[in-house]
């Protein structure tokens, strides 16, 4: 199987998934249970690509400047800064340890 093949496969089975969305009940998606898996479900997949992008080089795990950079932008996310300041400041402290040469 190509690339293009695979590409497009999975373009059929996200169209089919989201056609079968439109035959489920809205009754069924506005109980309790489902809203708060649905709710839940946003923010476990936001959370799982931010780990993957701070943590991994392709196949293998890294721990280098990026990961103090993130956990100085979810100490001020917490702490209800501005986005601007806790982009600015995890850029700032993934530069200051790579330029110190304590993560490449």
């Amino acid at each position: 199987m190509t690339l293009w093949n695979a590409v497009l496969l999975a373009a059929i089975g996200c169209l089919a998934l989201k056609g079968i969305g439109y035959l489920v009940p809205a009754s069924a998606l506005e109980a309790p249970r489902p809203a708060r898996i649905t709710d839940l479900l946003t923010v476990a997949l936001l959370a799982a690509l931010v780990a993957v992008q701070a943590l991994a080089n392709g196949p293998h795990v890294v721990l280098d400047a990026r990961v103090p950079a993130v956990l100085v932008a979810a100490g001020l996310l917490w702490l209800r800064r501005s986005f601007l300041t806790v982009v600015v400041a995890a850029a700032v402290v993934a530069a200051a340890l790579r330029l110190l040469g304590w993560a490449a």
